[in-house]
């Protein structure tokens, strides 16, 4: 592991999942305003490392770690590899923000979703999230961030995303009572909820296939599919020291999809 520089860290963040897609762009744009990352994969070694290198090409410091966010089981040995990193690589006892991103869908009918798949979904994003983050505030320093993902989903309906959109409804929820919770520490508390963005998410579905996204352009005010970026910039700007007022609250980024 990396020996620690001299200076310790100004600010850390830890994106789930910033390996790829919404989480890589998030965490692309928190370097850029001055944030050192830990990052975390799952299978993908090669996308991480490339993350870490074009973070570390804006000046900043990051870390890639392993994690299956769908299993709690391996969370007390993932939240010790953060107590290390945080000591060797950064110069730090904890870290500043939290930003619970990682994700997988799932797309089919209600009536047809399988126990497997319903569990899958509750596992990677409610349960998952919940006790993740429960391991990982001892290590979230005082006046800390913590941003959940969830999506436009959980506000208008597309039939066959029911199973994730009800999670999303969850993690919506569960952020209000957090924010409440962790409110004595000055922790504020937030959820992110895009629309439908242009990553390899639903095997990239609406990236890929052009009359799905004109479709879903035609539906929203702004007259485009979202695209990473928009969706990194806004979890920058929410985790800005000039949105320390706002918590317990859910903003959407979708360009106005389904006004």
């Amino acid at each position: 592991m990396t020996t620690v520089a001299s200076t310790p860290s100004l600010k850390i963040a830890l994106v789930t999942g910033g390996s790829r897609g919404l989480g890589r762009a998030a965490a692309l744009h928190l370097a850029r305003q001055g944030f050192d990352l830990l990052l975390t994969f799952r299978s993908r070694a090669d996308e991480a490392a490339d993350v870490v290198s074009q973070i570390e090409a804006l000046g900043r410091r990051a870390l890639a770690l392993p994690l299956d966010t769908s299993s709690t089981a391996g969370f007390a040995a993932f939240a010790d590899q953060v107590q290390t990193a945080l000591s060797q690589h950064f110069g730090r006892n904890n870290f500043d923000a939290l930003v619970n991103n990682a994700g997988a869908g799932v797309h089919v009918p209600l009536a047809e979703t399988t126990e497997a798949q319903f569990d899958q979904m509750f596992n990677i994003h409610l349960k998952g999230v919940l006790f993740l983050t429960q391991r990982l505030l001892p290590l979230l320093a005082d006046g800390g961030r913590i941003l959940n993902v969830s999506s436009g989903l959980a506000r208008f309906t597309f039939p066959g995303y029911g199973a994730y959109a009800a999670m999303k409804g969850g993690i919506e929820v569960m952020t209000r009572y957090l924010a409440k919770e962790l409110a004595p520490r000055g922790i504020t508390v937030n959820v992110v909820a895009p629309g439908a963005v242009e990553t390899d998410f639903g095997d990239g579905a609406v990236r890929d296939n052009a009359q799905l996204n004109a479709a879903i352009a035609g539906q929203t005010t702004l007259g485009r599919v979202g695209r990473p970026d928009d969706i990194g910039a806004a979890v920058a700007m929410l985790l800005s020291p000039g949105s320390s007022w706002i918590t317990g609250q859910r903003i959407e980024v979708s360009g106005g999809m389904v006004l």
